[in-house]
């Protein structure tokens, strides 16, 4: 099946956006409890470590819509991992 460069615009597009929706609850959650002990440090890494690596791959294809995502999926990461740590850091200080 061969689509339309207008039509792969708009599947990239809307894959973007589901991909990415997925983190918007988890970092609202986070910062109303203050809380993220249930959330992996390892995780996030290893998702920001593919995160960059489908950059470099969209970055050699020219695809724009790779590219995008991945940033925003490496920045988002990078919000949970920092809220995770710093979060954690407060309740360790609190609890001495």
């Amino acid at each position: 099946m061969e689509l339309d460069e207008t039509t792969m615009g708009i599947i990239g597009i809307v894959a973007g956006i589901l991909i990415l929706s997925g983190w918007v609850p988890q970092i609202a959650r986070g910062y109303k409890t203050k809380r993220l002990n249930d959330v992996s440090s390892y995780l996030m890494i290893l998702i920001f470590a593919g995160a960059a690596l489908w950059l470099v791959y969209g970055i050699a294809l020219d695809d724009v819509y790779i590219m995008g995502v991945n940033i925003a999926a490496m920045v988002l990461t990078m919000i949970v991992l920092s809220m995770k740590l710093k979060y954690e850091k407060v309740a360790q200080t609190t609890s001495e």
